[in-house]
């Protein structure tokens, strides 16, 4: 189910005032910057070029809004977490995140990238806590899986399952690879059920050690 095919871009923001009037579920991608985020989303959307790649970490800067067929908004917010950016912008751009995701009424849910090397950083943890208590759905996308073997891979995505698990189905997890397009299927499935054009998957059940509210820059 090709949910993000087609997409087109709508509109940027900048600041919490800029957002526009709700138009329609919304679906947000969240992730530390250079954990592969806008190529996640170029290839849900089957476009070489939907969202900005850069390999300088910090260059998405803005809200962008892309619409879907489905009438539903695909939602990329602004990498976090680069050390090289000035303080005040990577002020600005906790608020921008943090207010749209505790504020903004047509969110349906947020897909969150972590890079599968280096899973639940301190500023991962951070996100899932503003997040977690809207009681919508979250789903983790560990990326850049084809880095690591087979074997490990599978240990990571075991791993992290095992210490979201206590959160229950409102988060669910998988292995995603841009470069091999491998996962894609996995996540419209999950995403889809979201909209109401699917059933959702559920999460395992393991227990998981009290998140953490650092801030700090963990690699």
């Amino acid at each position: 189910m090709p949910i993000f095919r087609n997409a087109q871009f709508e509109i940027s923001i900048a600041k919490p005032s800029g957002l526009p009037p709700p138009s329609g579920a919304e679906i947000a991608f969240a992730g530390r910057s250079n954990a592969g985020k806008s190529s996640a989303i170029n290839t849900l959307a089957g476009h070489v070029r939907l969202a900005y790649v850069s390999k300088t970490p910090g260059r998405t800067q803005l809200i962008n809004f892309f619409r879907l067929n489905s009438g539903a908004l695909l939602v990329d917010l602004p990498g976090y977490g680069y050390a090289a950016v000035p303080e005040k912008v990577r002020r600005d751009w906790q608020g921008l995140i943090e207010h749209y995701l505790k504020h903004r009424e047509s969110l349906a849910g947020l897909v969150l990238i972590m890079d599968s090397r280096h899973p639940l950083t301190p500023l991962d943890r951070t996100m899932i806590d503003w997040f977690v208590p809207s009681g919508r759905p979250m789903h983790v996308l560990l990326t850049k899986s084809d880095k690591l073997s087979r074997g490990a891979a599978t240990a990571t995505l075991q791993d992290v399952r095992r210490q979201l698990a206590p959160l229950g189905p409102q988060v669910t997890v998988q292995l995603f690879s841009s470069l091999k397009k491998t996962g894609v299927e996995e996540a419209e499935h999950v995403i889809a059920g979201w909209l109401g054009l699917g059933p959702v998957a559920q999460a395992q059940e393991v227990p998981l050690p009290p998140l953490g509210h650092d801030t700090s820059d963990a690699k």
